[in-house]
């Protein structure tokens, strides 16, 4: 089977020049944290700002743990979200009644049957593949892409510790539908939770996009 192009989202987005550079780079899609533990957090109405600087045909995706059905509503009827992504333990009924395409997010950690997961989802748009650490959200960490058996059905996202050393090498092994990075394009240091650094964001779409020519070339 021909490989197809590997979409890109850069997640955690809190700045219009954020937002720009990833455009620029070539990111298929934007993701906005609307879970206010997180330091990548963004208000609706400070999301709905930078939205507006996002291009058609460049998805917006917005991130929710556990949220309150009503609360989700709330930020799709102020954002113009494209792809809801649920990274809490949130079950199919949940995800399915706000009547949009949904990603579902998996901690992976040993022991976890991540087939039966993903038929648990059959509705969702994709299965986002995470590492699990405590709490949500991966972390920056990487997970063992051993784990993840290869008759997972539906499309996968690959997501935890990616940056542009390793990406490539996570595109040629998992063969991926789509790649998610956030701390992997960040500045260094806990002050650059949510700001990205554009050269990181030019090197991890130029690294998935080599992979991508490697791979169709091989």
């Amino acid at each position: 089977m021909s490989h197809c192009k590997t979409r890109i989202k850069i997640c955690g987005l809190t700045r219009e020049q954020d937002v720009d550079a990833a455009v620029a780079a070539g990111a298929d899609a934007i993701g906005f944290v609307f879970y206010p533990p997180s330091p990548r957090y963004v208000a609706p109405a400070r999301a709905a700002e930078l939205a507006r600087r996002i291009p058609p045909f460049v998805d917006v995706v917005g991130l929710f743990v556990n949220e309150t059905p009503e609360t989700v509503r709330a930020v799709c009827d102020a954002v113009p979200i494209n792809v809801l992504q649920f990274h809490g333990d949130e079950p199919a009924a949940y995800c399915r009644q706000f009547s949009r395409p949904y990603l579902k997010a998996a901690r992976v950690r040993a022991g976890l049957d991540l087939v039966e997961f993903a038929r648990s989802f059959p509705d969702a748009r994709g299965l986002l593949l995470d590492a699990f650490v405590e709490g949500y959200g991966g972390g920056g960490h990487v997970f063992d892409w051993t784990l993840i058996p290869p008759d997972l059905p539906g499309f996968l996202v690959l997501s935890g510790g990616l940056n542009a050393a390793n990406v490539g090498d996570a595109v040629r092994r998992v063969r991926p539908v789509a790649v998610d990075v956030s701390s992997g394009v960040e500045i260094d240091g806990s002050s650059g939770k949510g700001i990205k650094d554009h050269d990181r964001i030019a090197a991890f779409v130029a690294a998935v996009r080599a992979a991508d020519t490697a791979i169709s070339e091989g």
